[in-house]
């Protein structure tokens, strides 16, 4: 795997970072603290999302029946609206290990005040097809866990009719994202629950780990 640099415009979308942010990672340390994963399953009907002032349609896809349904979870689609990205997935207990990944990389406070985002996120399961002694491998290494977690995200924040096409990511690298309606594919991973909103994102929690080309 290579480490891309950063494009201008991704860079700026990136790191936008408060002073106070960058002198003070508390955030960090408050998102880690995500709940045991909780196992997908296929037989819940979409949920309708809290509305984060740019996209009405409903949450789709049966990975969302995992999402918690009381308003009152941090992790419920209501509580994740109201919030930054990073500090919506700390909530949710389908994304504790990608927010382990997150804090390890030092992008907490950098994704929480990136202006406008969308985030693919692998879901706990995707992670668990990586053999372990992989995995570890790469949690461990900061530089090669931050070309995988910004190849995960793209500037702007994309509705599900605007999904489909080929995009630069903050990594620098291209992902190209098929399908239509409430069937995407990105690369070769699924959209199991689409259009999530957050304070500064649209989430896309996806059923793989995407690699950047090496």
């Amino acid at each position: 795997m290579r480490a891309t640099k950063f494009t201008a415009v991704a860079a700026a979308a990136l790191f936008s970072v408060s002073l106070a942010a960058c002198g003070d990672d508390s955030t960090s340390d408050d998102a880690g603290a995500a709940a045991a994963p909780a196992p997908m399953t296929s037989s819940a009907a979409p949920m309708m999302s809290s509305d984060a002032g740019t996209d009405t349609m409903t949450n789709f896809g049966s990975g969302c029946a995992a999402v918690p349904k009381d308003s009152s979870n941090p992790g419920s689609f209501e509580a994740m609206a109201q919030v930054p990205v990073a500090t919506a997935a700390s909530g949710n207990p389908v994304l504790s290990t990608l927010v382990t990944a997150v804090k390890k990389a030092g992008l907490v406070d950098s994704l929480n005040t990136a202006p406008a985002i969308t985030v693919f996120a692998p879901a706990n399961s995707a992670f668990e097809k990586i053999p372990s002694k992989d995995l570890n491998k790469v949690l461990a290494d900061k530089k090669t866990l931050t070309s995988i977690l910004t190849y995960h995200v793209v500037p702007g924040k994309l509705a599900p009719a605007d999904l489909a096409g080929t995009h630069k990511t903050l990594e620098g690298d291209s992902i190209k994202v098929t399908g239509s309606g409430t069937d995407f594919k990105v690369g070769d991973a699924s959209v199991v629950c689409g259009n999530v909103q957050t304070a500064n994102a649209t989430v896309y929690i996806i059923d793989s780990v995407l690699m950047p080309k090496s």
